[in-house]
């Protein structure tokens, strides 16, 4: 088959392939487009943890960026892990220079194991400059508590919180609702005129490393192909349960997800 689209990734790469750059590359080519990458660090880590990070230059950022744009222009943008205020003003100019509008920003602050991956000043610069600049911002509730120095308890603070990204010039919301405790899993959809509610009963396991990844991943793409970023948000959701539902239960610690689960494999392959 032809890619449908083609996704520009900027992020970090993931040692164990679960999350991070290895999973954007494989959800976008699972769900049908071709991914390009710009690599703003790269980690040592496993299922259990995140043993180093070695930035990569802000220069060769930009320049992975602009000089694989040049060539093959992306139909949208995904934005992961942006680890200083350097990494995310390279980011902004570059972003500027090339005049993708498709744009979707997971704020990547927090490892699964807990480990955090971007510095006070970063989040702050994040926060007031790069949100404005992008289609969608995609945080979980730890970043988005982060990003709005609330306490989110309940779908009610989920909402307030995506009211405060929008006024802050977030020009879409999506916050996943994984981390409260509750049976149904409710992820909040939120702009300036309408909010929606996606609910999902919850999946019992510990395998879902690279979950926020893999959606942010998913949602450029369906919304690269040209579904609207609701309805992107909506099946990306989809893809991402099925997915965790797999249970590929790889290592000792929090497992990857399963990306083949949008793929039929054709007999003559098999």
């Amino acid at each position: 088959m032809k890619p449908k689209s083609k996704i520009l990734i900027i992020a970090g790469s993931d040692s164990s392939g679960g999350a991070g750059i290895q999973a954007d590359i494989k959800t976008v080519t699972a769900l049908g487009s071709y991914a390009m990458t710009a690599i703003t660090a790269v980690t040592t880590q496993n299922t259990t943890g995140v043993k180093s990070i070695v930035p990569i230059n802000p220069k060769e950022i930009s320049n992975q960026i602009e000089f694989t744009s040049k060539d093959i222009r992306p139909d949208a943008i995904k934005i992961g892990m942006l680890h200083s205020t350097e990494v995310i003003k390279s980011v902004i100019c570059s972003l500027e220079l090339i005049k993708v509008k498709k744009i979707i920003l997971d704020p990547v602050m927090i490892a699964k194991g807990g480990a955090k991956l971007i510095d006070d000043k970063a989040v702050k610069l994040l926060k007031y400059e790069l949100i404005k600049k992008v289609s969608l911002i995609t945080p979980n509730i730890p970043e988005a508590e982060i990003l709005t120095n609330t306490r989110i308890k309940t779908k009610e603070d989920m909402i307030f919180a995506a009211n405060i990204l929008i006024n802050l010039g977030a020009k879409n919301v999506f916050i996943k609702g994984g981390h409260l405790d509750s049976k149904i899993v409710q992820d909040i959809f939120v702009n300036k005129k309408e909010i929606m509610l996606i609910n999902n009963k919850r999946i019992t396991t510990s395998n879902t490393h690279g979950t926020g990844c893999t959606l942010s991943s998913a949602i450029s793409t369906f919304f690269a192909c040209g579904k609207t970023l609701k309805k992107s948000c909506e099946l990306a959701t989809i893809y991402v349960n099925n997915s965790i539902r797999s249970n590929l239960n790889y290592g000792k610690g929090h497992g990857p997800i399963n990306h083949l689960s949008s793929i039929s494999i054709y007999n003559k392959f098999k």
